[in-house]
C-alpha cells in the first residue's frame, strides 16, 4: 500500500474524532431558547435578575454546559433534566462554562437553568449553551397556555427554605424560590410563572427604601430606568402576598425606614387601607382583565388577632372589583420564615382556591 493511501487513511480516521471534539455555541439570542420572568437582554448576554427566571432549551444530545458569570457570587441556579432537579450551581464573578449534564442517552432533552436567588444576591449573564458539534437543538416546547405572576416578599422569594439549623440564614445557599409555594403553583398548573418579589419589602414601607410600587414595574430592579414592558406578558392570574414587612415596621417608631416615610406618628388604619388599594389599582391599570389574589401570610401577620388580614378585606371591598379576590394562609406557628413543608402547605392552599374561584 503506498504512502499517499496509508496518509488519507489516517486523515478519514481523525476527521470524526476532531469532529467530536468540537464544540458548538448556542448563543443566549438563539430563538429556539425559551425564558420564562423578566429578562433584561443586551447584545451579548441574557440578564436575569429576578427569583424564579429561568432559561431552557430542548436537545437531543450526550452533554450540555453554559457559560455565565455572576456580578456577585451568592447566586444559585437549579440544574433541572427532563423536569427534574439534577444539580445545584453556585456562579463566580469570572466568565465560566458549566457543565450541566453529560454521559446522557443520546436521545431528546430538555435543560433548564432556574435562578433560586433573589435579585439582592446580584445579578447574572447567560452567553448560551455550548455542547458537541453533533448535537441537535431542538425547537421549543409548545407555548404554555396559561400565565400566572407573583409580587411577594421574603416568603415569595423562598428565603431561608432550606436552612433547617434554626438560624434562618439569609444566605444564597438556603434560598431556593423553585420549592416555594408560588413555583410550586405555577408548576401545578403548567403555567409560564414570573415572581417580582423581594425580601423585606413592603407596600408603605420596607426594611430599606424601596417599597413595592418603586420596582413593581423594572425589568432590572438594579436599574430605575429600565422599566417592563407590561404588553410582554399578560397573566390570566396574579398574586399579591405583601404586607408582612409593613406589620412590623409600623410598631418600630425609631426605625430608619419608618422616619422616613411616617415621621414620628404611626399612619392611621385609613392609610392603611388606601395604600393597599392604591398598590392593587397599579395593577390593574396594568392588567385590565386579570384575577387578582390579595394574599398575605403563612407568617405572623395572620396569627389570631392580627388587624392585617382585615386592612386587606376593606381595601377589596373598598376596590369593587368583581376579579379581585382576598385569601389569607394559615399561620404556620413556628419560628422564623417558612420552611419547605410549610411551603408546600401554602401551596396546595393557594391551588385549591384558585380551583374553587378562577376559571382560567
Amino acid at each position: 500500500m503506498n504512502l499517499k493511501i496509508l496518509l488519507l487513511i489516517a486523515a478519514l480516521l481523525i476527521v470524526p474524532e476532531m469532529a467530536l471534539a468540537q464544540k458548538k455555541l448556542i448563543k443566549f439570542d438563539n430563538p429556539k431558547i425559551n425564558y420564562e420572568g423578566r429578562i433584561a437582554f443586551n447584545d451579548s448576554t441574557a440578564c436575569l435578575n429576578w427569583s424564579g427566571s429561568s432559561i431552557s432549551m430542548n436537545f437531543k444530545g450526550s452533554e450540555i454546559s453554559a457559560i455565565l458569570i455572576d456580578a456577585d457570587t451568592s447566586n444559585y441556579y437549579n440544574v433541572i433534566l427532563d423536569n427534574k432537579v439534577i444539580s445545584i450551581i453556585k456562579l463566580d464573578t469570572i466568565k465560566r462554562n458549566y457543565i450541566l449534564a453529560t454521559g446522557l442517552t443520546n436521545g431528546k432533552h430538555k435543560i433548564q437553568l432556574f435562578k433560586r436567588t433573589e435579585w439582592g444576591k446580584g445579578q447574572s449573564f447567560f452567553y448560551g449553551f455550548e455542547t458537541n458539534a453533533n448535537t441537535r437543538i431542538l425547537p421549543k416546547s409548545k407555548p404554555k397556555k396559561r400565565k400566572i405572576e407573583f409580587f411577594g416578599d421574603s416568603i415569595t422569594c423562598g428565603y431561608g427554605i432550606e436552612d433547617e439549623t434554626g438560624k434562618d440564614s439569609s444566605t444564597g445557599h438556603f434560598e431556593n424560590n423553585y420549592l416555594t409555594y408560588d413555583a410550586i403553583t405555577a408548576r401545578h398548573f403548567d403555567a409560564q410563572f414570573s415572581c417580582i418579589a423581594n425580601s423585606g419589602i413592603g407596600i408603605m414601607v420596607s426594611w430599606f427604601p424601596a417599597i413595592m410600587s418603586d420596582i413593581y414595574d423594572l425589568t432590572d430592579p438594579h436599574n430605575k430606568e429600565a422599566k417592563w414592558d407590561f404588553n410582554k406578558y399578560t397573566p390570566d392570574v396574579v398574586v399579591i402576598n405583601l404586607f408582612q414587612n409593613d406589620s412590623w415596621l409600623l410598631n418600630l417608631p425609631k426605625n430608619e425606614q419608618f422616619k422616613k416615610k411616617f415621621g414620628s406618628e404611626k399612619p392611621n388604619e385609613d392609610f392603611i387601607i388606601q395604600s393597599y388599594a392604591n398598590f392593587v389599582k397599579s395593577i390593574r391599570i396594568k392588567y385590565p382583565n386579570t384575577s387578582i389574589i390579595c394574599a398575605l401570610g403563612n407568617m405572623d401577620a395572620t396569627k389570631e388577632g392580627s388587624k392585617w388580614p382585615n386592612y386587606i378585606r376593606k381595601a377589596v371591598e373598598n376596590l369593587s372589583d368583581k376579579k379581585t379576590y382576598t385569601h389569607f394562609f394559615k399561620y404556620k406557628n413556628t419560628p422564623g420564615h417558612p420552611k419547605v413543608s410549610e411551603q408546600k402547605d401554602m401551596a396546595d392552599d393557594l391551588i385549591a382556591f384558585i380551583n374553587k374561584n378562577i376559571k382560567w
